[in-house]
């Protein structure tokens, strides 16, 4: 699949490309790129003139016939190149939905039926709600969440990765993928989406771009684009009466050369393909995009929210030591801990489990101690979770302030070196679990978090561009600073509930901000919708892959950074080739205005500054350069313009220098180039 990614265009590629360019000359498409429906427009005419010079006055010259031959001969390659790159573009994505078609096979689903029985259905005959058992080497027949077992499943079909993924029961790994395999263990599912709509199938279309639609951005340079054509066929049109009344010879088909070379076919030919490019840049990264919209709403990010837990840390926070308050012996800490953990399936709580059998906890009344007792889950609003047992004990381990709040609540002394211990954790950026019996603090449980590395340099970055980035916590303000300085963020919200991230992102909003996020867990759904730019991770539940408009592959928090980088890149593509478009129809005012005029006006050859041949093969030369840019631009619009993390002003100089003045230099060398070398060619035909 590296291999595939890495090479620019294949041959089969090139080849299906090139049919594609070839039925996108339909008029009814082409008036999909206005710019180019001109083009196609003035080939046709010209096209006509060259054949049946008759229908258009009467007889020509045979040199002059020759001369229409090859202006219409160019037309037809420039509107050939232009679809080209739209469907080498397209090409990309299409080779990648063969490869997700291959996973979609006719898989037997064993459905599991309320009276325990089973019985063998068709993948496409699953309905939302089914209970499905899948066992090792038999393929997932559908979408859905974990409801009993754990198992390892190969998702290299879709990610590309090859190695398996856990899959179990509860938190955020539940999630699964349909044509996936199961390749150890067995996994009870319940199928969360209909025949036709699950994520592979979602993935296809989007890919395929049969739904794509134009982006805002994009609209509104079309807009642009569309003006200026109307513009100079304005100026063309009124151009010809004018030169008529001086009594200057103007052919019909020099006009319409003089049309094409005016109006902006170098970006109206590259518009689609960039975007289409820009989506298939994301999807090289493992990252499926909803809507070009999404990838365009990256390169405006003003604001990136992250999660601490998995994004900015490592997660799976391990229980690293038990800190018993004065008065307490270590081993009751350590046996509370334990109990309060028996039913608590995140890593965390099996880390407490693990550490404590490490410490010589006596396991043997486990499932006794289980099956008598109730179990508290961990929610975010009560932030503690833990056991009520069978003799009147209630067993909580949570956050401090909730902790803390609970033993005030029910009239027991707060611990005297409690905070000590909270702070002894947080300064070092641990994660301090406070434990309560009976609500009376007993002890903390240092939960070990580590920065991922690398992290600081990324953030600066992204300060760099002008990005400002907020971690949100649960944890405590302390431990929630330390991993703050420690990480590089700009700002940090602590004890964070799911509410506080849906605010900051309103508030980011309303002052004018563009903002992302990621997120994998149900709770993170709500934010996710809210945020101009949300980032599922595969691994997280569908509730947040249908909330998001972006779904990770690979569940890498942190890829948020490069599909921002990958955003502003798409933007900065589409700039810098409007601006090398725009600016290089200068040099071409300069070889076709003095071509068409300094017969009848000689004092118009002081403009000549190219010293063009003649006027047939500035007119040409002109016309030929216009056409082949496109084709030597394909590249730029594929890879894009090179990114480096800097400010807008500083970007901004920077494009305007290389694709501003580049674009205005370019076309005078091309163009002398060209004429130098048709120059011959047109003396021996007369032309």
């Amino acid at each position: 699949m590296e291999t595939e990614r890495k090479s620019f265009i294949t041959g089969n590629m090139l080849k299906s490309a090139l049919i594609d360019a070839l039925k996108k000359f339909h008029p009814i498409y082409m008036l999909k790129n206005p710019v180019m429906f001109v083009v196609e427009v003035g080939f046709l005419f010209v096209l006509l003139l060259a054949l049946f010079p008759s229908i258009f006055g009467g007889e020509i010259a045979e040199h002059e016939r020759l001369y229409n031959a090859i202006v219409a001969t160019i037309l037809f390659i420039t509107i050939l190149f232009a679809n080209f790159a739209e469907s080498i573009a397209e090409g990309r994505g299409k080779a990648q939905v063969e490869t997700l078609k291959k996973t979609k096979t006719v898989t037997q689903a064993r459905v599991l039926l309320n009276d325990g029985s089973e019985i063998m259905k068709q993948a496409h005959e699953l309905k939302k709600g089914d209970i499905v058992l899948v066992q090792a080497g038999e393929v997932i027949p559908n979408d859905g969440e974990v409801i009993d077992g754990i198992a390892t499943v190969d998702e290299s079909a879709i990610t590309g990765e090859s190695a398996p993924v856990v899959k179990e029961r509860g938190g955020d790994f539940s999630s699964v993928t349909g044509g996936t395999t199961v390749t150890s263990d067995w996994l009870m599912i319940e199928i969360t989406s209909m025949p036709g709509e699950s994520f592979l199938d979602k993935m296809i279309t989007l890919i395929e771009g049969a739904s794509r639609k134009k982006t805002p951005n994009e609209v509104a340079l079309n807009t642009l684009l569309v003006s200026l054509t109307i513009i100079f066929l304005l100026v063309v049109v009124s151009l010809y009466p004018m030169t008529t009344y001086l009594n200057v010879p103007i052919s019909i088909a020099t006009l319409i050369a003089l049309t094409v070379c005016l109006i902006p076919t170098t970006i109206g030919g590259l518009l689609s393909a960039i975007g289409i490019a820009g989506m298939d840049r994301v999807t090289q990264f493992n990252v499926i995009a909803m809507s070009g919209r999404a990838v365009e709403a990256c390169g405006d990010v003003d604001t990136l929210i992250l999660d601490k837990t998995g994004t900015i840390t490592y997660g799976n926070r391990m229980a690293s030591e038990f800190l018993p308050v004065k008065g307490v012996k270590n081993k009751d800490l350590v046996q509370a801990s334990y109990f309060s953990s028996l039913t608590d399936d995140t890593p965390e709580g099996k880390s407490i489990l693990s550490l404590a059998c490490e410490l010589g906890m006596n396991t043997d009344n486990e499932e006794q101690i289980i099956k008598n007792s109730k179990h508290i889950p961990f929610t975010a609003q009560t932030r503690m979770s833990g056991l009520d047992m069978q003799d009147g004990t209630k067993i909580r381990k949570g956050a401090y302030d909730t902790i803390k709040q609970e033993c005030i609540n029910a009239g027991h002394n707060v611990p005297v070196n409690l905070d000590q211990l909270i702070h002894r954790v947080s300064s070092v950026g641990g994660t301090p679990l406070v434990v309560a019996v009976n609500q009376k603090i007993i002890g903390v449980i240092y939960l070990k978090d580590v920065v991922k590395a690398g992290l600081k340099e990324r953030f600066e970055q992204l300060r760099a561009m002008g990005i400002k980035t907020i971690m949100c916590t649960g944890d405590n303000p302390l431990t929630a600073a330390a991993i703050s300085r420690e990480a590089g963020v700009d700002s940090f919200i602590a004890e964070s509930k799911p509410e506080d991230k849906i605010q900051v992102i309103k508030d980011e909003q309303a002052q004018g901000k563009v903002v992302a996020m990621t997120g994998d867990g149900t709770n993170d759904a709500p934010a996710l919708a809210q945020a101009n730019v949300g980032l599922a991770m595969n691994s997280g539940t569908n509730a947040a892959k249908e909330a998001a408009n972006m779904v990770d592959l690979d569940s890498n928090p942190t890829k948020i950074i490069e599909v921002v980088e990958i955003g502003k890149q798409l933007l900065m593509t589409r700039g810098a080739l409007t601006t090398f478009s725009i600016a290089n129809d200068m040099a071409k005012y300069f070889a076709i205005i003095p071509a068409m005029l300094m017969v009848a006006v000689p004092e118009m050859n002081v403009l000549n500054v190219m010293q063009l041949n003649s006027p047939s093969s500035a007119i040409i030369s002109a016309l030929l350069f216009n056409a082949i840019i496109i084709p030597l631009l394909i590249p730029v619009a594929m890879k894009g313009v090179k990114y480096k993390p800097m400010s807008a002003s500083k970007l901004l100089n920077k494009n305007l220098f290389v694709y501003g003045v580049g674009g205005v230099v370019a076309p005078f060398i091309g163009i002398k180039l060209i004429d130098v070398m048709i120059a011959p060619l047109f003396q021996i035909f007369g032309l």
